[in-house]
């Protein structure tokens, strides 16, 4: 999992190539902490993907600006061009995960 520096090289990430999952999460967020230690297995079970934390309270403009208002919520980009998103205030556990990415394969 990719943890950007500043905003800077976040952006870098939403223009490269190839598909991109943007992780939204933040410290304080239970449901969060809950997926946290599935993370590993489920980018080792995704190689097509590139994984990349963003810290809502840290990047607060880019979540509004890409309506993510519940975390923790995942955004795909492939290309720079959005493909996907699980976006809601619901736990989300580590098959739903998989299956949703597995959709955009």
């Amino acid at each position: 999992m990719i943890i950007p520096a500043n905003i800077e090289e976040l952006a870098s990430f939403v223009k490269r190539e190839g598909k991109t999952v943007f992780f939204f999460t933040a410290e304080w967020c239970g449901d969060c902490r809950f997926i946290k230690p599935f993370l590993p297995e489920i980018e080792a079970e995704n190689p097509d993907f590139t994984f990349v934390e963003v810290n809502r309270d840290d990047y607060m403009e880019v979540a509004k600006k890409w309506d993510v208002y519940g975390i923790p919520s995942l955004v795909v980009l492939e290309n720079g061009q959005e493909i996907g998103r699980f976006v809601n205030r619901e736990r989300k556990t580590q098959t739903q995960i998989n299956e949703f990415l597995a959709q955009l394969n």
